[in-house]
């Protein structure tokens, strides 16, 4: 279980992330949204480790994460940041093959090759990483971490994924979530911050609403995502309705000066 307890991250004395407890278990999806400013980035930064914490404690398997040599977190928790920047000139397949430097391994092709697979890197593995589109590089990114994290292991491993879907299309945003579920049966427990609250209704299995850098609201998709807590939280009226196959899907109205359309998206 990846555990915090009241972590609190400052800026100039502001508590950017402020007393969070949170619990994420193996085999489970959490998705984190609020609006802009909410501190979800941050909080991403404090459990992988990225940003030092002023109070409180965070453990990987009661494990406290500052007792980790960063080789060995890494073969723990995977991170896919929001933003990656590679400077040398890498082939795509390279790319995916710097996941396997925290395992040790020097030779991981059938790994690689499985995971480029399930990403749909796989057919475009010797392009340069410079020349593809946005999407396409996040996607080449979700599989250089997935590769950390994709070997069966004795211990929960877990994988922190920040905005993963900003730069695709709609079929592939779907693909990258449903690739971040199927690893639940890996009993690897996700957390994924989340812009697009329908893509969070249909995934997730827990929900952390924050505000202001403190968690506004924990718990099931049901149980957080009702209009009367996104109203709140992101100030703009949000109408929630039964969706495809029972998932709550989401309705943002427009300002009542406007004609307002409802739609579904399946």
């Amino acid at each position: 279980m990846l555990e915090a307890n009241n972590i609190q991250y400052l800026v100039q004395g502001r508590a950017i992330v402020n007393k969070v407890s949170l619990q994420l278990n193996p085999g489970q999806l959490t998705a984190v949204i609020g609006p802009n400013g909410a501190g979800k980035s941050s909080l991403l930064k404090l459990l992988a480790g990225d940003y030092k914490l002023h109070s409180g404690v965070i453990k990987y398997n009661d494990r406290v994460i500052q007792n980790y040599r960063p080789k060995d977190l890494a073969q723990v928790r995977a991170v896919m940041p929001q933003h990656s920047q590679l400077t040398f000139p890498f082939k795509v397949k390279e790319v995916v093959e710097l996941g396997l430097l925290s395992l040790g391994l020097k030779q991981g092709e059938q790994l690689v090759r499985e995971v480029m697979m399930e990403t749909q890197t796989w057919g475009f593995k010797d392009r340069l990483y410079g020349a593809l589109s946005g999407g396409e590089k996040q996607r080449v990114q979700l599989a250089r971490v997935l590769v950390q994290i994709w070997a069966e292991s004795d211990q929960p491993k877990y994988l922190l994924l920040d905005e993963p879907t900003s730069s695709m299309d709609i079929a592939h945003q779907h693909q990258v979530l449903h690739i971040a579920s199927k690893l639940k049966n890996k009993g690897i427990a996700v957390l994924a911050v989340l812009h697009d609250l329908n893509m969070a209704a249909a995934y997730a299995d827990q929900v952390i609403l924050l505000k202001e850098g403190k968690v506004y609201q924990q718990g099931s998709v049901a149980e957080v995502m009702a209009s009367k807590h996104l109203e709140y939280v992101f100030e703009h009226p949000i109408m929630v309705r039964d969706g495809f196959e029972g998932m709550p899907h989401l309705i943002q109205p427009l300002p009542v000066h406007h004609q307002t359309h409802s739609f579904k998206i399946a």
